[in-house]
């Protein structure tokens, strides 16, 4: 008797696009993901924490390159964190008049920044987005990693972006929830809940102040230590559980790319080109495998 041809076909390996934190660095995933695309390597899902899920989000909205890039420099630009948050800055200075508001307290105004999000993505909920989309951010009362993977969009970027410090943290349902980078940089093992077989990580470190001479600049660069740190235990931690392939999209970029460098989006974008296309033998041979086989390499 002869075999099922459909039992003979090998089920198709699930690829998932994980972006992690790293601000206007991240456009780099939208160079990646154009070479996989141009390559037949259609993505099952896409995960994004921090400022990752902006440029997550716009992948499974189903935009083309162009299109990304020019909204994500549009989203996120300095005038985002420009305005000071006069109630946050007296509740700072003067804690006894005002009183203090964990759920209100951020140094910076973010109603630009929502002003954006909204225009970018309106109402749109991410369970019907074309593509399957997951955010993470972090529970504010306990530190843990939640998943977002239902909802608004818009409150789903707005927790994942909530800087600590700067934006104010976001209420999602019964949680407060902040910046995602806090309890995962690069959430690798969403994906690997999620069912994916090959992982195509796009990691970035933060970049370290060059001086300190600020109570802000002080801040970053605790979070940048803070962040690159956890980001290189998490990713040693995956690669060795190996319980799918994980394939690291590390861009390499000469010139320095500060929070808000926009107008290097293109740059940016070619470097993460030019970092998917040294992937690509090792992307077509593990795509070849079962996905049995992949899991278990």
């Amino acid at each position: 008797m002869s075999a099922d041809p459909a039992e003979a076909v090998p089920p198709r390996k699930r690829i998932a696009l994980v972006i992690g934190s790293g601000s206007v660095k991240c456009a780099a995933a939208i160079g990646m993901q154009s070479v996989l695309k141009r390559e037949g390597f259609e993505l099952d899902m896409v995960v994004g924490c921090s400022a990752g899920a902006m440029y997550a989000a716009v992948m499974a909205s189903g935009h083309d390159t162009d299109t990304a890039a020019r909204m994500t420099k549009e989203l996120w630009t300095k005038e985002v964190a420009a305005r000071r948050n006069t109630r946050a800055l007296l509740q700072t200075l003067a804690p006894r008049w005002m009183r203090f508001d964990k759920g209100t307290y951020g140094l910076r105004d973010d109603r630009l920044i929502m002003k954006r999000l909204q225009t970018a993505f309106g109402d749109s909920l991410i369970e019907e987005l074309p593509t399957p989309l997951h955010i993470t951010a972090t529970d504010l009362s306990n530190g843990e990693l939640v998943v977002l993977s239902s909802g608004r969009v818009v409150d789903a970027l707005r927790a994942s972006i909530a800087l600590p410090f700067a934006f104010s943290p976001w209420k999602v349902g019964d949680k407060l929830l902040i910046d995602g980078f806090l309890s995962d940089p690069l959430p690798i093992g969403v994906a690997i809940r999620q069912g994916a077989n090959v992982i195509v990580a796009a990691g970035f470190e933060s970049p370290y102040q060059s001086s300190i001479h600020s109570a802000g600049r002080f801040a970053f660069q605790l979070s940048a230590i803070m962040s690159n740190n956890l980001l290189k235990s998490n990713y040693a931690f995956h690669s060795l559980a190996h319980h799918s392939e994980i394939i690291p999209m590390i861009p390499r970029f000469e010139q320095r790319v500060r929070l808000f460098d926009t107008e290097k989006i293109p740059y940016i974008i070619e470097a993460g080109e030019r970092a998917a296309e040294e992937q690509l033998p090792y992307l077509r041979e593990l795509m070849r495998q079962s996905p049995e086989a992949v899991a278990h390499a």
